[in-house]
């Protein structure tokens, strides 16, 4: 009996709709079970009506009276194209004996990586006879263990002893400071930001096509203004403070910014304390090492009546410092994707950071000057090794500087560096004519001369050390221009040694030879006629005060005889 047309139309229509849904396994089971329900006929109908061999139907009904399993798949195991590795058995060697020299890692671990792109594998196995693309490079690289992967930093430096020690030290130190209601600070220096139309990384929303424009490419000179933020997180209250420096990140900087903190914010937070607590990296303007860091502190405890602890984190551990990762990520993510165009762009968007935790940050300017190059005396040292009382463990990561009484008085220190007064008999003999060749009062018109040309060549000193420098003195003692000059002309002249000069004056031979050597470059400014003078004079100078006077004696008693 033929299968009335009414029956074709609707299985036509279902054929229509649902087989292009169906995988190839799930397509000939479906037109199987249709072909069984039309009875006689139906296998050619369904076949013709579905555009497929009536041979794949009858392999549909075989599999149906066979009782299928369920797959869950396309194929049996083993269907299908081979992979490449199996159609070409040397694939896979080949492909090994490329990457092995230009392979990195453990080779008995299981994850591997090459430095060579999949272009470069696919390109050099076609050369040796192993047609290949890229995405089965890639595929074969995955199966022998290797991955596509970025550099992970996670290699810790050298250990510092007593490291993990000195984190519990500050934790239960921080905890007790505010179990007790008292302050805890972390403070650090984030990294300078060039102020200008400068491109910055990050993203922001923006109407689509119209992004934030910035100049193809950054200029940054040395005139170019920079913002130095130096952050204060309060443990207790979660907020933050940023004083934006302009100038340089010194030691005095640091402190400041401390203080500024702590007349805005700190004492109207912790009314009628007397202790706080800071802690900081190991480096940079607040490093353990800095005895300007520490006399800073100790103005400061003067003048606020704290008593401040500093618990230092160890070298090369920064980044466990509760600023790095509570306030500065949060500002980081605040800048991203917008140029700084201006101290005030920067303060606003500093101060509009904000946590669904409760973080504020306020921000100030400081355009303070923060020169470099200052040295300490030796009494400044002393008395700032006085001020430290440094803990028992690790004394100098941790140690406190208390407010010290305005009536206490400390001995002056008599080896400190600056000196006594130098003997003004002492200038006199040594400006001798016969030392220095020419007459004292010219001497003193050439020490007059030449203090415009001190100041220059120490500006020029300070800018020749970068932005950062921390100056050239190496820790000599100070000399004032006059005897500087001195110096310089007799070591020139090379008519009497450093050393008996040193004698005379009070001083030690390295600081006059430390500064004869600084102010040699002055003495081109004064021209041509002392150039003259100052050729060296004796291969052996007088090394004794006699020798010296019997020299000068010498002098005078020839003037006097050409002058009868």
């Amino acid at each position: 009996m033929a299968i009335p047309d009414e029956v074709l139309a609707v299985l036509d229509a279902k054929f229509a709709v649902v087989l292009p849904h169906l995988d190839e396994r799930q397509r000939r089971l479906y037109l199987a079970s249709e072909a069984e329900a039309l009875g006689h006929g139906g296998m050619a109908a369904v076949a013709r009506l579905a555009e497929v061999s009536e041979s794949t139907v009858a392999r549909g009904r075989e599999e149906l009276a066979g009782g299928a399993e369920v797959l869950g798949r396309v194929r049996r195991p083993g269907g299908g194209r081979k992979s490449a590795a199996e159609r070409d058995p040397g694939l896979v060697a080949a492909l090994e004996s490329l990457i092995e020299p230009r392979e990195v890692g453990d080779p008995v671990s299981p994850l591997r990586w090459t430095t060579a792109s999949l272009r470069d594998l696919s390109r050099e196995l076609t050369d040796a006879g192993h047609p290949v693309s890229a995405p089965v490079v890639g595929g074969l690289l995955r199966a022998m263990g290797f991955s596509l992967q970025g550099m992970a930093k996670t290699r810790a430096g050298s250990q510092v002893p007593d490291r993990d020690a000195q984190f519990r030290h500050i934790n239960s130190a921080a905890e007790r400071f505010l179990a007790e209601g008292l302050p805890v600070v972390s403070v650090d220096t984030k990294q300078k930001e060039p102020i200008g139309d400068f491109a910055r990384p990050g993203r922001t929303y923006r109407p689509k096509g119209q992004p934030i424009t910035a100049p193809d490419h950054d200029f940054i000179d040395p005139d170019t203004p920079v913002a130095i933020p130096y952050g204060i997180y309060d443990l207790g209250r979660d907020s933050g403070w940023v004083n934006v420096g302009t100038d340089r990140n010194t030691a005095a900087f640091a402190v400041e910014s401390l203080r500024r903190w702590w007349k805005v914010q700190g004492c109207l937070n912790y009314p009628g304390t007397d202790r706080l607590l800071v802690t900081a990296d190991a480096g940079g303007a607040n490093s353990p090492d800095s005895r300007l860091f520490k006399m800073g502190l100790a103005d400061f405890a003067d003048e606020c009546g704290l008593s401040i602890t500093v618990m230092h984190f160890p070298p090369g551990t920064s980044k466990w410092n509760k600023v790095e990762h509570r306030l500065f990520s949060r500002i980081t993510h605040s800048l991203r994707g917008q140029p700084l165009t201006s101290y005030e762009v920067l303060l606003q968007t500093i101060s509009a950071t904000r946590t669904s935790t409760g973080l504020t940050v306020q921000a100030v300017l400081d355009e303070n000057a923060y020169p470099t190059g200052r040295a300490l005396t030796r009494a400044e040292r002393k008395g700032v090794e006085r001020r430290v009382e440094r803990d028992e463990f690790h004394g100098e990561w941790n140690y406190t500087i208390a407010p010290q009484n305005p009536d206490q008085q400390h001995p002056e220190d008599p080896h400190d560096e600056s000196g006594p007064p130098i003997p003004a008999e002492a200038t006199f003999l040594l400006t001798h004519p016969a030392l220095t060749g020419m007459p004292r009062e010219q001497f003193e018109q050439l020490v007059l001369h030449l203090e415009p040309c001190q100041q220059v060549l120490t500006a020029a000193e300070r800018r020749s050390t970068g932005r950062d420098g921390r100056g050239r003195n190496p820790g000599f003692g100070t000399l004032d221009h006059r005897h500087r000059v001195l110096t310089a002309v007799l070591r020139s002249r090379n008519t009497v040694t450093l050393t008996l000069a040193a004698e005379l004056m009070g001083r030690k031979r390295n600081v006059l030879s430390y500064h004869a050597g600084r102010s040699k470059p002055m003495l081109a400014f004064a021209g041509p006629e002392l150039a003259r003078i100052l050729v060296f004079r004796r291969t052996h100078p007088p090394r004794t005060l006699e020798a010296l006077k019997r020299v000068i004696e010498e002098q005078d008693n020839e003037i006097n005889s050409r002058s009868s």
